[in-house]
C-alpha cells in the first residue's frame, strides 16, 4: 500500500492527459505506475513516467456534456471520451463510488471488448487501490482521495467511449479445465490487422464454465483462468508478445473487481472474462507453443525488479499478475515477458 503521497502526485499528473494517444494506442501509464506503487516501488514511479512521457497526449476535447437522458447514444462513441470521464467525475463527487461502479458495471461489462480490452484492466487497477485505501486506518495518508476516485472515473469513461460488444458467437465443444478450455481454442484464419479487425474474425469460442450460477463457484473459476491464462503466456507469448497479455490481465481486472461488487454480478463477470482471454488467444495465439526454461531461480520480489528495470508497461502488468497468481509457473512467464518484450528507453 502506498501511504506517501507518490501514488496520488502521480495520478493528479497523468489526468490531465487523454487515455489513449494517435487515435488508438492506449495511456498504459495509470495501470503501471498503480502497479509499482502496490507493489513498494513508490520512488520509482516518477522516474518511470519521465521515460513514458513521450507517448502521453493532451486531454481530448470536449464534444456534449454525458446526461441521465442521453448516455445510451453516446456509449461507444470514441470522440466522448472526455465528455464521459466529465460525467464519472460528477458521479463520484456525488455518491459512493461502490455505488456507481454497481450500477454501471453491468452496462459496461458487454462491452469490455472495446479498447483491446485496457478500459477494464484499466478499472481493475482503479478498484484494487480503492478497496485497498478503504481498508487504511482514518488518518493514515494513502486512503480514498480525489486522485484514486478520479482515476476510476478516467476509467469507466473511457470504457463507456471505447464500449464494444461482441454477439453472435457460436458455442463450441468446451472442456472442464480453464487450461485445456484455452488449449481448445482454435486462432483465426487470418492473424492480421489491428485488435477491432481480429475480433470481427471470432465466430465461435470453447463452452467453459457455462453452467455455473454460484456467485463463489464464479470467483473460483475466474481465479482458474487468470492463472492459466497466466502460464500459458510463458509457451505462447511468442505468437504476439504484447497482445497475449492481455488474456491474463484482463481476466484479472475483473476478479479483482468483484470485492467491490454485489454477489449477483459475479457470475455474469465471469462469463465476460471468458469471452475475453478466449477471444484474445484466438486472434493471437501462435500456431504452437515452444518449451520454456526460466534463465534461473527467482523470488516474487526479484522478479519484478527485473520488470520494473526493462520498463515496458505491459511486461509490468503481467507482472503484476503474474504475482497475484504467485507460483513458480506465473513467474516464469513474467520472465517470458522480459525476453520478448522490447524495453522501455527515454526519449531519442
Amino acid at each position: 500500500m502506498d501511504t506517501t503521497g507518490i501514488l496520488d502526485e502521480a495520478l493528479q499528473r497523468l489526468h490531465s492527459s487523454g487515455p489513449e494517444r494517435l487515435g488508438r494506442l492506449t495511456n498504459h501509464a495509470p495501470m503501471a505506475v498503480e502497479a509499482l506503487a502496490a507493489h513498494g516501488r513508490s520512488g520509482a514511479v516518477h522516474r518511470w513516467l519521465d521515460l513514458y512521457a513521450p507517448k502521453l497526449e493532451e486531454f481530448p476535447s470536449r464534444v456534449e456534456a454525458v446526461t441521465a437522458g442521453n448516455w445510451q447514444s453516446a456509449l461507444g462513441d470514441s470522440r466522448r471520451a472526455a465528455d464521459w470521464i466529465d460525467h464519472f467525475g460528477r458521479e463520484v463527487a456525488d455518491r459512493p463510488w461502490r455505488d456507481v461502479l454497481t450500477e454501471w458495471w453491468p452496462r459496461l461489462l458487454p462491452g469490455m471488448y472495446g479498447g483491446s480490452t485496457h478500459p477494464v484492466i484499466r478499472v481493475g487497477h482503479a478498484v484494487r487501490t480503492l478497496l485497498v485505501a478503504e481498508s487504511t486506518e482514518a488518518g493514515e495518508a494513502g486512503g480514498v482521495t480525489g486522485p484514486r476516485l478520479a482515476e476510476l472515473a478516467h476509467g469507466l469513461g473511457y470504457w463507456a467511449a471505447r464500449f464494444h460488444p461482441v454477439a453472435g458467437l457460436a458455442l463450441l465443444p468446451g472442456t472442464d479445465t480453464a487450461a485445456a478450455a484455452l488449449d481448445a481454442v482454435a486462432p483465426i484464419a487470418e492473424r492480421d490487422g489491428g485488435f477491432t479487425a481480429r475480433l470481427g474474425r471470432v465466430t465461435g469460442l470453447p463452452v467453459w464454465a457455462a453452467t455455473v450460477t454460484d456467485p463463489d463457484e464464479a470467483h473460483g473459476r475466474l481465479t482458474e483462468l487468470v492463472r492459466a491464462a497466466t502460464h500459458r503466456y510463458a509457451t505462447h507469448g511468442h505468437g504476439e508478445e504484447t497482445m497475449l497479455v492481455h488474456a491474463a490481465t484482463a481476466p484479472n481486472a475483473v476478479l479483482r473487481t468483484l470485492p467491490a461488487l454485489p454477489r449477483v454480478l459475479w457470475v455474469p463477470s465471469l462469463r465476460a472474462a471468458w469471452t475475453a482471454s478466449a477471444a484474445v488467444t484466438a486472434m493471437y495465439a501462435p500456431d504452437a507453443p515452444v518449451a520454456y526454461r526460466p534463465p534461473g531461480t527467482f523470488t516474487p520480489e526479484e522478479v519484478f525488479e527485473r520488470a520494473m528495470a526493462h520498463g515496458d508497461e505491459h511486461v509490468i502488468k503481467l507482472t503484476d499478475t503474474a504475482l497475484d497468481v504467485g507460483d513458480e509457473r506465473a513467474l516464469a512467464a513474467a520472465l517470458r515477458s522480459i525476453e520478448l518484450s522490447e524495453p522501455l528507453v527515454g526519449p531519442r
